[in-house]
C-alpha cells in the first residue's frame, strides 16, 4: 500500500510539472499571438474610450487565461510536491532520492525564468508598447483603466512568477548540500552513544573531495577518511545514507575478537567508563582509542561463550565501517567494506535533537561529534 501511495504521488506531481512546462513552452505563446490578434481586430485605441478600453481589456482576460486544466497543475502542483516529499521522508526514506528532486527543481525554474527573459517577456513588452503608442496620451479618468489594460498584457505566467522567486534559494540550497554542508537526522540506535536517536547532525561535503550531485563523480580530491572519524555514506547493499565510524583503512588487516578491534596486529585499548543500569548492568560503555582518537562505544555485557574470532581485509579502495553501538549496528561485519565513490562526507556537529512531532526539539546536544 505504501508503494502504490507513493507511485500515486510522484506521477500527480510528475503530471502537474508536466502540464506546466507544455503551456509554458508551447500554448503561452498562442496567447500572446491570441492576444496579438485582438489587439489588431480592435484597431486603433485612440483617442481612448471608456467603453472601448473595457471591451478590450475584457477581450485580452479572455484569450489570456490558461485551460482549466493548467489552471488545476498550477493550483495544486506545490501542495502535492510537499505532500509527495513529506510522504517521502517519513515512510520511504530509503528510497527517497532528495538531491535528484532538488536538481530537477533547480534546472526546471531556470530553465523556466531563462525561457521567459529571452522569449516571452519580450512579448508582452513589445504589445505593452503597442497598446501605449495607440492610446497616446490618457486622461485622467482613464489613467486607471489604461493601468488595468496594461497589467492584463505584461502579466506574467504563475509559473514564471513561481520560478523567479524560487530559483535563487533552490540554487542557493543546491549549492550548500552538494558541496559544503548537509543536515541529517539519526534514524537508529547503531551509533549510540555518540549519536543518539533524533540528533540532527551536520555533514561536511567537500573535506572527502567535491562530488557532482546525483551523479556522484568526483571532481576535486581534498582529503582521505581518517581512521576513528564518523562518515556518512552508502552502503554496497542499500541506496539509504549510512552512517558508522572509519574503522579499517585501505589494505588494513582487522581483527574482532571478544569484542576488541585489532588493527594490523595492534589492540585497541578500551577503557570501562561505566556499566548500566549499576544493580543489573546489561550494557557497558567504554573509551575506545583508534590510533589515538579516543571515542565511546557501547557493548553488551555477555556470560558464558566468549565472542567467535572474525577477520577482514580491506581492499585498496574501500573503508571498513562499525557502529559505536557494537552489539546492535549492521555495518561491515555484515554487509562488507565500502567503496570510496559511495561516501558523502564526514559528520561533525550536532545541531538539534528532536525524537518527534509529539516532543519539542532540545538543544541540550548541540556540540561537535568525537
Amino acid at each position: 500500500m505504501s508503494d502504490i501511495i507513493s507511485t500515486l504521488l510522484t506521477l500527480a506531481v510528475f503530471a502537474a510539472m508536466g502540464i506546466i512546462l507544455f503551456d509554458l513552452f508551447f500554448l503561452a505563446a498562442r496567447r500572446l499571438a491570441a492576444q496579438a490578434e485582438v489587439t489588431a481586430q480592435f484597431g486603433t485605441l485612440s483617442p481612448p474610450d471608456k467603453k472601448r478600453l473595457l471591451a478590450y481589456q475584457k477581450a485580452q482576460e479572455a484569450v489570456v487565461a490558461p485551460p482549466p486544466v493548467v489552471e488545476y497543475a498550477r493550483r495544486y502542483f506545490a501542495p502535492m510536491l510537499v505532500l509527495m516529499v513529506g510522504y517521502q521522508l517519513f515512510f520511504q526514506q530509503a528510497e527517497f532520492n532528495f538531491p535528484l528532486l532538488l536538481v530537477l527543481l533547480v534546472f526546471g525554474s531556470g530553465i523556466i525564468w531563462l525561457f521567459d527573459a529571452l522569449y516571452l517577456q519580450k512579448k508582452r513588452r513589445a504589445l505593452v508598447s503597442r497598446v501605449g503608442d495607440e492610446v497616446g496620451e490618457v486622461g485622467e479618468e482613464l489613467q486607471d483603466r489604461y493601468r488595468e489594460v496594461e497589467a492584463v498584457l505584461g502579466r506574467e505566467p504563475l509559473e514564471v512568477e513561481y520560478s523567479k522567486s524560487f530559483f535563487p534559494v533552490l540554487f542557493i540550497v543546491l549549492v550548500l548540500r552538494s558541496f559544503l554542508v548537509e543536515p541529517f537526522q539519526i534514524p537508529s540506535e547503531s551509533m549510540v552513544p555518540t549519536l543518539e536517536v533524533g540528533d540532527f547532525i551536520l555533514v561536511n561535503k567537500f573535506t572527502y573531495g567535491i562530488r557532482l550531485p546525483v551523479i556522484r563523480t568526483k571532481v576535486l580530491d581534498i582529503n582521505e577518511p581518517k581512521r576513528g572519524e564518523v562518515m556518512v555514506f552508502f552502503p554496497p547493499h542499500k541506496k539509504q545514507y549510512f552512517i558508522k565510524r572509519v574503522i579499517g583503512l585501505p589494505g588494513d588487516e582487522i581483527l574482532y575478537v571478544n569484542k576488541v578491534l585489532y588493527i594490523n596486529g595492534e589492540k585497541m585499548p578500551q577503557q570501562l567508563v561505566a556499566s548500566l543500569p549499576p544493580a543489573n548492568p546489561r550494557f557497558q560503555i567504554m573509551r575506545e582509542s583508534l590510533d589515538g582518537v579516543e571515542h565511546a562505544m557501547r557493548k553488551h555485557v555477555t556470560h558464558g561463550q566468549p565472542d567467535r574470532k572474525r577477520s577482514w581485509v580491506v581492499p585498496e579502495g574501500h573503508y571498513f565501517m562499525m557502529g559505536d553501538n557494537r552489539d546492535n549496528s549492521a555495518d561491515s561485519r555484515e554487509w562488507g567494506v565500502v567503496p570510496e565513490e559511495n561516501i558523502v562526507g564526514r559528520a561533525f556537529g550536532i545541531w538539534m535533537h528532536w525524537e518527534g512531532l509529539l516532543s519539542l526539539p532540545s538543544f541540550s546536544r548541540v556540540g561537535s561529534i568525537q
